[in-house]
């Protein structure tokens, strides 16, 4: 299994109005597309207007299907339009599960369903 955590660093005094547009927008699409939700946070301590999500995929090639679906929907599109000038960088780390983690985690994603 792959965990994707992506990082966006935020204009400042703009993460309330990010959190809800995703709450109200960005959640519901991702959910739809994306196989599993592993976290969504904001930063309290550290480097602050800090948001980081984690995605958990079976595979490289089913997070390259499940976001070019996403990617593809109007409602995304339009989701973006509304969160992009609000964030200053982007990052994204793509990281494989250690052998005895994997079924863990497939057993932490089954009990969220």
């Amino acid at each position: 299994m792959y965990v994707e955590e992506r990082m966006y660093r935020l204009k400042v005094g703009t993460a309330a109005e990010y959190l809800k547009h995703y709450e109200t927008e960005g959640m519901k699409v991702q959910l739809k597309h994306l196989p599993h939700m592993v976290g969504y946070y904001f930063t309290e301590v550290g480097p602050i207007n800090m948001i980081v999500h984690m995605w958990a995929y079976d595979s490289l090639d089913q997070r390259e299907k499940c976001r070019a679906a996403m990617s593809a929907d109007s409602a995304w599109q339009a989701y973006l339009a509304k969160i992009r000038p609000l964030m200053e960088t982007q990052d994204t780390r793509i990281m494989k599960c250690a052998p005895f983690f994997v079924k863990r985690l497939k057993k932490m994603l089954a009990a969220v369903k």
